[in-house]
């Protein structure tokens, strides 16, 4: 039986001589959305001063991009299995855009806020539509692995070419100018993606059920809330609320989910190890790294001085081993395996977290541009091959549904990562003593301190900012000692929970 089967797969992906082609388009909404999500670091010196957000709005307006788009991860991609991937991928795409005109002119830090905010639910739109048109485009297993490795390195490219072209623009133009640059992407991606893009859905969705939408959001954006309320401002009463209705919120969803006959997210999917264990590493492996990444470029900025376009290109190394290993990592785990894949990749990124631990004003660029390619190495095996594994391990129809499962770790990883890590060098950042005169502003971010500095006598100045930027580099070295004990643990615990599992043969 099976020998009768497989060849007419293998005919059948031998038959879509567009399916590459549609594959360039998939990669462009990765790169939107890669692209937009590293410009901000880039920009956020910019948006400090000219906003002057508290440092509570600047975390918002770092994280409330991930809030939004993890509330709406699964429901947009249950909605795309249902009334077409094409056809939510490109209305995604439109509302990117146009959302991205309003984050560029944005004049307060509240329409700053709320700006992010919609671009995370025209956000929610794309990736999971890339990755399940992906599914569904490549049947080839070993066809399907390349897909995702270039799916996965052009993510990673995306933040480099984000960094690069951001810095550019910020030292040409005003800050606005890096969300524009989504423009001339979104309106290719469209005109392109309309004409050879195959539209896939499930052939049986069943209704798409707005009370699990509306638990779905409440209780993801309500528990990441109370998490990073906590980390900053310690367990307050409003804070156990937000966290008692998150928890409450989720927990309706996910009875909903197992009594409905066509639910938005099949739960019994958890109950495999290979697929839970790879969304839990992607999970802890984002909440990692992500609050290092959100404020590196401000380290490598306010502290070390460099530009914005030298910035960028200091980034640089952790994309290119990404892209790199993104596309070898398919094959390095049929060689091997799994598990020794993805918990060696982690392993390294934990080691060259704990080497960012000595970083100082002054250090060398050879051991940051050293640790940040290690990173990207080892991120970039990691991520590939668990993407792989999750998709492997669902039927096509529901492959909308579990690449929103896969993203949403993505997504909820990060904005626990800045909520967390970001709140320690915050808070670090925070209890620094700054001379005679020291405004209260610039105990908010580093930005603000920058500054206060140009309105203070020299002498004053100086000790300002080199009192600022001790205690934020001393934040930035706790911050990093943590994200490398989560990254260690994730390596530990993804050689049990990944035991066994191989990712499809070709056939």
């Amino acid at each position: 039986m099976t020998s009768t089967l497989q060849p007419a797969r293998s005919a059948e992906a031998e038959k879509r001589p567009g399916r590459w082609l549609a594959l360039s388009v998939l990669v462009l909404a990765v790169l939107l959305v890669a692209v937009d999500a590293t410009v901000l670091g880039l920009a956020t010196p910019y948006i400090s001063e000219d906003l002057n957000p508290s440092g509570t709005q600047l975390l918002w307006i770092g994280d409330v991009y991930s809030f939004v788009i993890a509330g709406l991860l699964v429901s947009m991609g249950s909605l795309g299995d249902r009334i077409g991937r094409k056809r939510i991928l490109l209305v995604g795409a439109t509302a990117f855009g146009a959302i991205s005109v309003l984050n560029a002119y944005a004049t307060t830090p509240e329409l700053m806020i709320l700006a992010r905010a919609l671009l995370g639910v025209a956000g929610a739109t794309l990736m999971p539509a890339t990755l399940a048109l992906i599914r569904n485009l490549f049947h080839d297993a070993r066809e399907r692995s390349l897909a995702v490795g270039i799916w996965g390195a052009t993510a990673s490219a995306g933040t480099a070419v984000g960094p690069i072209a951001g810095g550019f623009l910020l030292e040409h133009f005003w800050w606005g100018s890096v969300f524009l640059i989504n423009l001339p992407v979104m309106a290719v991606l469209v005109l392109v993606g309309i004409r050879t893009l195959p539209e896939s859905r499930n052939p049986n969705p069943g209704p798409w059920d707005l009370i699990s939408v509306v638990l779905s959001l409440v209780g993801m954006i309500a528990l990441v809330y109370a998490v990073k309320e906590a980390a900053t401002h310690g367990f307050t009463w409003p804070t156990l609320a937000a966290a008692l209705l998150g928890a409450t919120a989720l927990y309706g969803f996910v009875h909903r989910q197992l009594t409905m006959p066509t639910p938005l997210l099949d739960m019994r999917l958890f109950r495999r190890r290979g697929f839970s264990g790879a969304v839990l590493a992607d999970l802890l492996t984002v909440l990692g790294m992500s609050g290092l990444v959100f404020f590196l470029s401000q380290y490598l900025q306010l502290v070390q001085g460099r530009s914005p376009f030298e910035a960028g290109l200091a980034e640089l190394p952790a994309a290119v081993g990404a892209v790199a290993a993104g596309l070898v990592a398919g094959r390095a785990a049929r060689r091997f395996s799994v598990r020794s894949v993805v918990s060696v990749g982690l392993a390294a990124v934990g080691v060259a977290l704990a080497v960012l631990t000595t970083v100082g004003q002054s250090t060398g660029y050879p051991v940051l541009g050293a640790a940040l390619l290690v990173v990207g190495i080892g991120a970039g095996f990691s991520f590939t091959v668990t993407a792989d594994v999750i998709l492997s391990s669902v039927p096509k129809d529901q492959a909308g549904a579990a690449s929103a499962v896969s993203e949403t770790a993505y997504e909820l990883g990060a904005a626990l990562g800045i909520a967390l890590l970001g709140s320690i060098v915050t808070g670090v950042y925070r209890d620094f003593t700054g001379p005679t005169g020291t405004p209260a502003a610039a105990h908010e971010s580093l930005g603000a301190a920058v500054q206060a500095s140009t309105n203070m006598p020299p002498h004053t100045a100086e000790a300002l900012l080199t009192a600022a930027r001790e205690s934020f580099v001393h934040g930035l070295q706790l911050a990093s000692g943590a994200g490398a004990a989560v990254l260690l643990t994730t390596a530990a615990a993804a050689w049990f929970l990944l035991k066994g599992q191989k990712l499809e043969s070709a056939g």
